[in-house]
């Protein structure tokens, strides 16, 4: 079974949030476009929860499946989660996106468990640049990505934002790094979600240029059809993936995304909040599983291009 909104559009993917926490203080970070939770205690799913809300999505046919947060690995519980969710019949993926400064005394376990590829936000080698962007340390990501890549994580990839006089002269190195650890390279345009307008138009870089300089050099060029429409250039060695995200028609008319925030609500964009369809509350009051594939269907109902032109 395969869900279509009023667009055409497959429901293929469900990027699930399953906590705000992060050990990181990443000043672009958007929050899967969620509302930051400030003065009200956060609510978080169980294990329990999330496995029957995914198990629910997967017979729906969203059959590829995200974890997300917030920064995933700060769950005491991780291991449990995608120990659950990978059970579950009929999966057919199952990725995290993380800062990887975690990954590296859990990798055994989550690959054990079913974990088997992972994106790793890296947004420059530089200890002192990452620090004032992060808070963190770059050796701690760096050292998850290769102990990713080293367990057997395939593909690791790595998610680099561009920011405009802060990492954008260095996509070349991050390409060699990328090459040299065995890993994909995806350059990501900043969005404007959950930040200032002001560090939006500061720091907001455009990919065109990387772009024209991508298709010189690959030796092939792919377009991901269900992943809005992305390109891949393969270039000596190593992958590199674009995502354009903003302004951008063919990206929102290839979406083939639902999520699910950290507090169980079923959000049908990246952009909106504006149309919620609240999940976990009637599970928590006892919901059907016909119940809750019907608040699905519900949402799949709301869900429209943000860009259709």
């Amino acid at each position: 079974m395969v869900l279509r909104d009023s667009c055409g559009r497959p429901l293929l993917n469900l990027r699930l949030g399953i906590t705000q926490h992060c050990n990181l203080r990443c000043e672009y970070c958007h929050m899967e476009g969620e509302e930051k939770c400030v003065t009200r205690p956060r609510t978080e799913m169980t294990v329990d929860e999330i496995v029957r809300i995914v198990t629910v999505a997967v017979r729906l046919g969203l059959c590829r499946v995200k974890l997300t947060g917030g920064e995933p690995l700060a769950r005491s519980d991780v291991v449990q989660v995608v120990k659950g969710i990978s059970a579950i019949s009929g999966l057919a993926d199952l990725s995290m996106t993380t800062n990887g400064t975690l990954i590296a005394p859990l990798a055994e376990d989550l690959y054990a468990s079913g974990l088997k590829r992972v994106n790793v936000n890296l947004p420059t080698l530089d200890e002192t640049a990452y620090s004032k962007l992060t808070g963190g340390r770059v050796k701690d990501a760096l050292e998850g990505i290769e102990t990713a890549v080293g367990r057997g994580f395939c593909p690791v990839k790595i998610n680099m934002l561009v920011l405009r006089g802060v990492n954008d002269g260095v996509v070349g190195e991050m390409i060699a790094f990328a090459r040299k650890a065995g890993a994909i390279l995806q350059l990501i345009e900043l969005e404007p979600i959950n930040i200032a307008e002001a560090y939006y138009s500061l720091r907001h870089k455009p990919l065109d240029e990387y772009e024209e300089k991508l298709k010189q050099e690959a030796v092939k060029v792919e377009t991901r059809e269900y992943m809005q429409n992305r390109r891949i250039y393969h270039l000596q060695d190593v992958k590199v993936e674009t995502i354009r995200p903003t302004e951008n028609a063919d990206f929102c008319m290839h979406c083939t995304r639902l999520r699910v925030t950290s507090s169980g609500k079923l959000k049908t964009c990246l952009m909106k909040n504006d149309n919620l369809v609240d999940v976990l509350t009637p599970l928590r009051k006892g919901a059907s599983d016909r119940e809750l594939e019907e608040l699905f269907m519900l949402a799949n109902q709301k869900r429209q291009p943000y860009n259709k032109n």
